[in-house]
């Protein structure tokens, strides 16, 4: 089974930290095939690493490999470092092992439409966090992910299906809430300026994607958390994917048996 689209984009998988839900991308990759695969920020995370409490487990190991064996296979990747792996902005316009990077990308859709991918941290000087925000991005952030690590196994033990414990505190903060409405309209109003008709970002862990007064705006969300990624389909069109309730869905629906069912099956609700 292999899905077939003109651009994958996927971000904030930070490698390096327990929270990293690399066994789902991973599975994501081994079922996807595309012409440009943008790593779109925090692939890894340097800040987690460089404190000596990181985690990397072999799956990680086998998602790299994945990701070298797209780039030999034919597929463009293209690497935009973000806040927490903003070491590799040191090496802007290099190929690494067949990967680009850049700071920012700029393409057209099969559709005709220009498109501006970045990481989204370039906001943060225009977005004013809440208290509550920082507090979260922080230490309440960690304490919280801890807790969400205790539910994915409690939910694997008992055979129930991937659900996000951290995803579904922070949708209930008015604080993160009115941070992520004000970072998609700095988003908006910084494509509109370089004439882009649709932004594609990563950085604030909140999948979305909508059109409003002619302009596209979309979030590939994360694998932290979501485990979500942004197409663009052949025509040119975009969906977000959420791959924990997607691939249940073609298991169920091809009836296939694949190296990443295991993870699947637990995916169904």
């Amino acid at each position: 089974m292999s899905l077939s689209y003109r651009m994958v984009v996927v971000s904030d998988v930070h490698l390096g930290t327990p929270a990293a839900r690399a066994e789902y991308l991973l599975d994501f990759l081994e079922h996807v095939s595309a012409e440009t695969l943008v790593l779109n920020g925090d692939l890894f995370d340097i800040w987690k690493m460089r404190s000596h409490r990181w985690s990397w487990p072999a799956c990680k190991t086998r998602l790299l490999q994945r990701l070298m064996d797209m780039a030999a296979g034919g597929t463009r990747i293209v690497y935009i470092p973000g806040n927490h792996d903003e070491f590799f902005r040191d090496y802007l316009g290099l190929s690494i092992g067949g990967v680009e990077v850049v700071r920012e990308w700029q393409c057209r859709l099969a559709d005709g439409r220009r498109a501006l991918v970045l990481h989204g941290d370039e906001f943060d000087g225009v977005v004013r966090h809440s208290r509550l925000l920082k507090g979260l991005g922080n230490v309440g952030y960690e304490f919280l992910m801890g807790l969400d690590r205790v539910n994915a196994w409690w939910r694997r033990r008992s055979g129930r299906g991937y659900w996000s414990l951290a995803r579904a505190v922070k949708q209930q903060v008015p604080g993160a809430r009115s941070y992520i409405g004000k970072f998609e309209a700095a988003a908006c109003h910084h494509a509109r300026e370089r004439g882009a008709d649709v932004v594609i970002c990563g950085h604030i862990h909140h999948p979305n994607l909508f059109t409003r007064d002619g302009l596209t705006y979309a979030n590939s969300g994360d694998w932290v958390e979501a485990c979500t990624a942004l197409v663009e389909r052949h025509d040119g069109q975009l969906e977000l994917l959420r791959w924990a309730e997607e691939s249940a869905r073609l298991l169920d629906a091809t009836g296939e048996e694949v190296a990443g069912s295991t993870i699947r099956r637990r995916a169904v609700p």
